[in-house]
């Protein structure tokens, strides 16, 4: 992106959005491996203020906010005496991510994250991107953001990452295709009509990475590979049918480009978080960081490749379908999903249930052009209404 301006002769500053999550965890382990060569400003959640607390004593940010403001009175008993600000409400992780710091983790799940990593971006952070909503929501506008306000932006989700370590951005027009690879989750190999009968115990149980709850049922419904099309359209400037997806079970090549020359370069590495993290939080060097066990490619004997099933993984379909249709349909798709996700994970509906409540809403909700930051949430706000009245019917068909 742009040219990193932390100085080696002092500890970079770093803000964590959404620091109680899995991501979040992941990084506060790198920060503390070395602790330094940071400085904590800002750590965030939504409502977990006890672990919230405890990253907070141990870390000693500037400040700490949740988005929940139930649990500011416990949160602000917990930190009495420390001198560390507390802040809660809608507004908090706005205020904590506009917080002058070098460089920015932006991990809040979902629609959630916007606003408060537009706050980082609009003063120029670096900008660590783990929410991919904030491009299926608001592409066009956030990266308008980011090249108005000289933003960094460094993909950390494992593929983007993968990808962005060997694009070529000087030869952009010799690439000819990226390929997102995907395990294809707990279900790849289920029969359709077993789906129907998924728990969500069963669908957080990935079986490669450690992932929150709402990212794991995205993997195992293959919606998330959908939003990571949309997001690396946005991220390397290509379209829909210059981004493949390849099934890999092993989850070792993480993601990899194809040259016009025949070649492709694709980025390796056991299955870790804490991987395309440290290489952001090192960026533009790299620095150590453990692995859940180094690359052994003898021991692994081989590496197989698979084309995804589009009919036991619709939500492909229908992330492609919002991508070529522009304006609000990416935005209606992420809403729509969140919803249904919420909703399987209360029990309230059936895993298959979620493909079709997504596909529902997309066409129940009129497409229209998105401007502003405001319109997108009036957009979202009413594609969750839809949603969340089309679970009910849909699950009584």
């Amino acid at each position: 992106m742009v040219n990193s301006s932390v100085s080696a002769d002092r500890p970079k500053s770093v803000s964590i959005l959404g620091s109680t999550g899995s991501v979040g965890d992941s990084t506060i382990d790198l920060i503390e491996r070395d602790r330094g060569a940071y400085r904590v400003v800002a750590l965030t959640a939504h409502g977990n203020w006890a672990k919230l607390a405890k990253q907070a004593l141990a870390l000693r940010p500037a400040m700490v906010a949740l988005s929940d403001p139930a649990g500011y009175t416990d949160l602000k008993s917990a930190l009495a005496g420390s001198k560390i600000a507390v802040a809660a409400g809608p507004e908090a992780p706005c205020e904590a991510a506009a917080l002058a710091s070098d460089w920015v983790m932006a991990a809040i799940v979902g629609a959630a994250g916007l606003r408060p990593t537009l706050a980082a971006v609009d003063r120029g952070a670096v900008i660590c991107l783990a929410n991919k909503e904030c491009l299926v929501c608001a592409g066009d506008l956030f990266m308008a953001a980011v090249r108005s306000h000289k933003a960094t932006l460094l993909p950390v989700d494992s593929e983007h990452n993968a990808i962005f370590q060997v694009f070529d951005f000087e030869q952009k027009d010799k690439i000819r295709k990226i390929i997102l690879t995907a395990s294809g989750g707990p279900f790849r190999t289920w029969p359709l009509r077993d789906m129907s009968k998924v728990t969500p115990a069963q669908a957080v149980r990935h079986p490669n990475w450690s992932m929150g709850a709402k990212i794991s049922v995205d993997s195992a419904t293959m919606m998330n590979k959908g939003l990571e099309v949309i997001e690396a359209h946005h991220l390397f400037g290509l379209e829909s049918d210059r981004i493949d997806i390849l099934v890999h079970p092993q989850s070792v090549v993480h993601s990899m480009v194809e040259y016009v020359d025949g070649s492709t370069l694709a980025q390796l590495g056991t299955p870790d978080m804490r991987t395309p993290i440290a290489y952001a939080l090192g960026w533009p060097k790299r620095m150590p960081a453990p692995t859940a066990g180094r690359l052994d490619l003898a021991k692994l004997g081989s590496l197989t490749f698979e084309t995804p099933d589009p009919v036991r993984f619709p939500a492909l379909r229908l992330a492609r379908a919002a991508l070529q249709s522009g304006g609000a349909a990416p935005t209606i798709l992420n809403a729509a999903n969140e919803v249904a996700v919420a909703r399987f994970l209360a029990g309230d509906i059936g895993f298959l249930d979620i493909a079709a409540i997504v596909e529902h809403t997309m066409t129940r909700v009129p497409l229209r052009s998105l401007q502003t930051l405001d319109a997108i949430m009036a957009i979202d706000d009413e594609a969750r209404r839809v949603a969340a009245a089309a679970k009910r019917l849909i699950a009584a068909e």
